[in-house]
């Protein structure tokens, strides 16, 4: 008779005695009561399990039925004081929690590659890689010189690069537009893109911090990418659709069920 040491079994018999129970006196003569299912007892220990990667000990167990039971006491007890009806949190919650069920039941079944292929050839401009540019860069500081702009021209026309100390790098590899907005404003980017390739120095480009003269290195032009490099990006796409697409869909068909009665209507 070990088996019966099992917490697990013994709140699994106990709760097979209370549906006995409830379906020999019926439920509406047994008020207040909770029915502890063997799946309900199970999935308590099985969560614990996950937590604690062991089963739980009689008085763990225990412990988690207790919380579950007054849990939904609590629940049921919000439920015959109406709490719920007017909170905003409570309706959101329960709205989400809808949104999420149709949106589950729309992506429980990976997309085929078939249909992955598609959603690319229909979408392919949405997969272009911009045009990046790699490139070193010489700074000289409005801050530190009387005129920053005009020592950067001669040192282009010189060659002679040395500059003055900069925070940042002074070479970056295939960046974009964006990447370089970033780090040295709009108009340096702006400027800096429409430059081509060339052994010499170009420029100066005005900065957000000074002037640079700068070597274009590298350009690689923007381009499409193809499916196998974008795969994953696909299928995150394409499941993000089929969620967008079934919640409007649903959202159809029960619209069509209620009719709005506006003030001027009453």
């Amino acid at each position: 008779m070990n088996w019966l040491r099992d917490p697990l079994v013994f709140f699994l018999l106990a709760g097979a005695g209370l549906f006995v129970i409830a379906d020999w006196f019926g439920e509406d003569e047994i008020p207040y009561a909770i029915e502890l299912s063997p799946q309900a007892l199970q999935r308590l220990s099985d969560q614990w399990n996950m937590q604690m990667r062991r089963p739980p000990s009689s008085e763990e167990l225990n412990g988690l039925v207790e919380q579950h039971i007054k849990e939904e006491i609590y629940y049921r007890e919000a439920q015959r004081l109406d709490l719920e009806t007017n909170d905003t949190i409570v309706r959101r919650r329960m709205v989400q929690k809808l949104t999420f069920l149709t949106e589950d039941i729309a992506t429980a079944t990976a997309p085929t590659e078939t249909e992955l292929l598609q959603y690319y050839e229909t979408h392919r401009e949405t997969y272009m890689r911009p045009k990046r540019v790699s490139f070193k860069h010489r700074y000289f500081s409005k801050d530190r010189r009387q005129d920053a702009q005009a020592d950067a021209v001669r040192a282009v026309k010189k060659a002679d690069l040395v500059g003055d100390p900069f925070m940042l790098q002074r070479e970056y590899a295939l960046r974009s537009a964006r990447e370089i907005r970033d780090l040295f404003g709009q108009e340096f980017s702006d400027k800096l893109m429409t430059l081509t390739k060339s052994a010499n120095w170009q420029g100066p480009i005005k900065s957000a911090y000074g002037w640079h003269p700068v070597l274009i290195s590298s350009i690689q032009e923007e381009a499409i990418e193809s499916f196998e490099q974008v795969r994953e990006r696909v299928k995150v796409d394409l499941q993000q659709t089929a969620r967008e697409t079934a919640n409007q869909r649903y959202y159809a068909q029960l619209r069509e069920k209620y009719r709005v009665i506006y003030p001027d209507e009453r």
